[in-house]
């Protein structure tokens, strides 16, 4: 299973920006897609998350701000970020949690993208 993200990006402080991951490969059902990050020198963290049903949970410090979604028929998960502030500066990584076709269990991470909320 693959994941591939894109949307990050420069963007000054209250700007906005979106984030978008799809997976593929030889998926049979995916379980929980999700976003983390990791700033320099700390270690990654849970940003947002969300099931394959309509719930979500999400880090404290972006509630409010940032919003994600699924489609669970292409496989993707998208992460809105508005009123962005500098500590949200990091490399943001999508994962996915799901079962193969061939009935193995996955856990999946994309390849990271940046995000630098700077003036």
């Amino acid at each position: 299973v693959q994941l591939v993200a894109s949307g990050g990006g420069l963007v000054q402080p209250g700007g906005s920006l979106r984030l978008s991951c799809a997976a593929s490969g030889s998926i049979f059902r995916i379980n929980v897609m999700g976003w983390y990050r990791q700033a320099p020198g700390k270690e990654r963290e849970l940003v947002a998350r969300m099931p394959s049903g309509s719930s979500t949970n999400y880090a404290d410090s972006v509630k409010g701000r940032f919003t994600i979604s699924r489609d669970n028929v292409k496989n993707t998960v998208t992460l809105q970020m508005n009123s962005l502030k500098p500590e949200d500066t990091a490399v943001y990584y999508c994962n996915a949690v799901g079962i193969m076709t061939n009935t193995n269990n996955f856990n999946a991470w994309g390849q990271g993208t940046q995000v630098t909320v700077s003036s």
